[in-house]
């Protein structure tokens, strides 16, 4: 026995068609939209607790919040596009440039979200005056439930799937090319590892609850930079885990390079882009981690 991807889940929350046209919504849109929502929540629920900041007194006004908002949401959006264009194929958008505007049929990465996020609130803090590393902390607080829905709308996309697996945890996906296994597949049946739950689970739901655990029970958004840190690097080393299990993006994998690595190391080792990307992040997560100890800080700067 083995699992199988579940028939009744499809790509779309409904579709139907209107005086010839059609409308549809799918799940990928809607987990940006519900995630955006969800980070919008929590960003103004944070904001109002006092008690949660130095000298229990937010940094952040209402209308402070709803202004970040708007240029979160164009940070990622912009950003993922364009980081998805130039970190993973550049090559197909040079040939067709228009296809860049083309959001619809998919192509979105976490870091160029994150950088577009990083501009827009650099931007935005500069602007209005207000901490870096108090702004980095709300917002990391607020990113994990749009990671969480964003990957469960990839398994159901059957897209960035794992590498194929003969053990238990092993789910045949229905969708070309997730269901179509390399030549050497010993098996008729292909199961790969469902390596976007593994995602969902990391560094949505467990790297979500730590924050808010840290925040509520130990008032960590008193250290600037120690929300920030800790979602830096729990995300990087989350991913870099991951892209064990996960299949390497196409265009990187050839015959001389089977696992898609574009850094490689010695003993038949390296990183894929996924892992080249995160690593960067666990360096500064922990560079931030270990400041926020420093001085007992007792104001933002």
């Amino acid at each position: 026995m083995h699992n199988r991807f579940p028939d009744f889940l499809t790509p779309y929350v409904f579709s139907f068609e209107f005086l010839g046209f059609s409308f549809a919504l799918t799940w990928y849109a809607l987990s940006y939209i519900v995630g955006i929502i969800c980070a919008w929540y929590l960003l103004a629920s944070i904001a109002r607790k006092k008690d949660l900041w130095i000298n229990s007194e937010s940094p952040f006004s209402s209308q402070n919040i709803e202004d970040l908002a708007t240029y979160l949401i164009f940070g990622i959006i912009i950003g993922g596009r364009l980081g998805y264009v130039f970190f993973y194929n550049p090559e197909f958008y040079l040939n067709y440039p228009i296809k860049v505007l083309y959001l619809w049929e998919g192509g979105m990465s976490f870091h160029g979200g994150f950088l577009g996020v990083v501009l827009g609130a650099s931007y935005f803090a500069i602007k209005n005056k207000k901490s870096l590393l108090a702004m980095g902390d709300i917002i990391a607080l607020s990113a994990p439930p749009g990671l969480f829905l964003g990957r469960l709308a990839n398994f159901i996309n059957q897209e960035l799937w794992g590498k194929p697996t003969a053990s238990s945890i092993g789910l045949e996906f229905t969708k070309p090319p997730a269901s179509i296994c390399p030549e050497s597949w010993p098996y008729d049946i292909c199961t790969r590892h469902p390596s976007q739950l593994y995602e969902a689970g990391l560094e949505g739901l467990l790297l979500g609850i730590l924050l808010l655990l840290l925040v509520f029970s130990f008032k960590a958004l008193k250290s600037p930079g120690r929300i920030m840190g800790l979602f830096f690097c729990g995300y990087g080393c989350a991913r870099i885990f991951v892209e064990l299990f996960r299949e390497a993006d196409f265009q990187y994998i050839s015959i001389e390079n089977p696992l898609g690595y574009i850094i490689f190391l010695p003993l038949n080792m390296g990183l894929t882009m996924g892992q080249s990307l995160s690593l960067p992040m666990v360096i500064v997560g922990l560079i931030f981690f270990v400041l926020s100890f420093g001085k007992g800080q007792k104001h933002y700067s």
